[in-house]
């Protein structure tokens, strides 16, 4: 028969990782936070590339005419008549001017040339074993055809470039397979679909192989951001088993100093961690969370942003898992990035935070002894909108899990006049997780007879007045917890203004306690 106390372990376990919220909730709020983040990613890490530095790329076997600088321009039909023809030379020199014409940088004719027939003349070349030259023209031609719409690059999936491009990869002319890892990563990089198409050619063990300590750079680069693509996507993900292989090699990519590298590694275990908890152990297993906590003080923002995400989604798992975080020093490192001059950054450090307030009660504590109520509570009184609503689901988590001493903590430090001002909020949803945050302070203070004091002083910073207004609010939930708080804790005539709180300086309330307060810690 359940025992009281493991009814009420069943009761927290039902309200972890955000109270009152369902786990399709929980997804759809992870969701919002993945968007966001990709839209900052799209200024560094594309998840397409076209190859367009022409004038810097010296492995091309064509270059330019400079005996009297001009160079020679084919039409598209003389490309495609040059492509077709039987004779090698004329067959390389097309195909040249072909991935030359889809490289310029402003309104490459991609669409016309697939109506011409270069893609599966293109794909043709990559068979060309014997001629690594016209398979590196065809291969770039194709890479920047897969660089377009789903449209364009479906022409290369369905002319067969997959398997052809996954050959390439153990070409011994190191820029064909190069040239290869950037189609594929193109083909990747365009949905869930084409992206197991790549998988199930086995592509993952093939572009593993290519790293060594020899690899050169800009290769290395271009391996790692193929990778991260094959990785990335939720709708659905990619088969674990598929890219689980790549965990060792992120583990050590991780060491490496070149930002791109440490970006894209980044991104790829940001996606690998956004799912269940055993994927989430996986990546906890391979030991990269010490390096993946040091990245929270990158410089770089493209390093910083995919580290903080993979973060905030190893604190989404279980107790052990958000400890590994803490336990890496993950907590210092958030209690400045609450203060980060970027909003897109103090938001997802918010909802980091959040998540790992949403645990036990030891978890708390060491929220509080690494200083982060102080910032998180600044958020709540002057972050933009966004940081605003991911601070309150931090601190209501907080109420929700933590001791009455931790919550009388965070209601010293000031927090209720700012909890209040959200709910005047448009958004109901964030009404409502301040409406929990305010109730759970108001209960605590009520098991300590604190309670009187704790609701003057919301009714003196306008709190009780918005409760009020509140009540005919056209959402049934928000009215149905909002009846609750004033019936509960304001309908009585028993208030006497001589129990009424005193407040410091900064406003943050004192309570009438009725024994001195040791330093660890207050009771109401």
């Amino acid at each position: 028969m359940p025992t009281e106390e493991n009814v009420e372990g069943q009761t927290r376990l039902h309200s972890y990782k955000n109270r009152g919220k369902s786990c399709d909730e929980m997804r759809r709020r992870r969701n919002e936070v993945s968007v966001e983040l990709r839209k900052a990613r799209k200024d560094d890490q594309l998840l397409k590339r076209r190859n367009i530095d022409i004038d810097e790329i010296t492995t091309s076997p064509l270059q330019e005419n400079q005996s009297n600088n001009t160079p020679t321009v084919m039409s598209m039909e003389m490309i495609m008549d040059g492509m077709q023809s039987s004779q090698e030379d004329m067959q390389l020199k097309a195909t040249a001017a072909a991935r030359k014409t889809l490289s310029r940088e402003r309104n490459p004719p991609i669409d016309e040339m697939i109506k011409m027939g270069l893609v599966p003349r293109c794909i043709d070349f990559l068979s060309n074993f014997h001629n690594p030259d016209l398979q590196f023209e065809a291969a770039w031609a194709l890479t920047n055809v897969a660089s377009g719409t789903s449209e364009q690059t479906n022409a290369v999936i369905k002319g067969g470039g997959v398997p052809k491009f996954v050959a390439l990869l153990a070409s011994p002319y190191s820029h064909v397979a190069e040239q290869a890892v950037w189609g594929l990563g193109n083909i990747a990089g365009d949905g869930p679909a084409a992206r197991d198409l790549v998988l199930s050619y086995n592509a993952v063990n093939s572009l593993l192989s290519l790293i060594n300590p020899n690899t050169p750079l800009p290769f290395l680069r271009n391996i790692v951001w193929a990778l991260s693509n094959l990785c990335r996507n939720k709708n659905p993900p990619p088969s674990f088993e598929s890219v689980k292989p790549c965990l060792a090699a992120f583990s050590k990519l991780l060491h490496y100093t070149d930002n791109d590298v440490l970006a894209d590694t980044c991104w790829a275990l940001s996606y690998l961690t956004d799912g269940s908890n055993d994927k989430i152990q996986a990546v906890v297993d391979t030991g990269v969370v010490p390096k993946l906590v040091e990245l929270l003080a990158n410089s770089e923002v493209k390093v910083l942003t995919p580290a903080l995400r993979a973060v905030g989604n190893i604190v989404t798992g279980n107790d052990l898992q958000t400890d590994s975080i803490i336990q890496g020093g993950g907590l210092g490192q958030l209690a400045l990035l609450l203060q980060h001059p970027r909003p897109n950054i103090v938001k997802e450090a918010a909802w980091t935070v959040s998540n790992i307030t949403a645990g036990n009660v030891d978890q708390i504590q060491e929220v509080i002894n690494n200083g982060l109520l102080p910032p998180l509570i600044r958020v709540l009184q002057t972050g933009d909108y966004k940081s605003q609503k991911e601070a309150a689901w931090a601190v209501t988590n907080y109420t929700s899990g933590g001791s009455v001493e931790q919550i009388a903590t965070l209601v010293q430090l000031g927090v209720l006049p700012h909890i209040c001002n959200l709910l005047d909020s448009k958004d109901w949803k964030t009404v409502n997780v301040a409406l929990d945050g305010i109730s759970n302070i108001l209960a605590a203070a009520e098991k300590m007879g604190e309670v009187t004091g704790v609701a003057t002083y919301i009714e003196e910073c306008g709190g009780l007045d918005k409760l009020e207004l509140l009540q005919t609010h056209e959402n049934e939930q928000i009215y149905q917890k909002v009846v609750q708080i004033i019936d509960t804790y304001f309908s009585g005539d028993e208030d006497d203004p001589n129990v009424a709180p005193t407040t410091t300086s900064e406003g943050a309330i004192e309570f009438n306690a009725r024994q001195n307060v040791p330093q660890g810690g207050f009771s109401f």
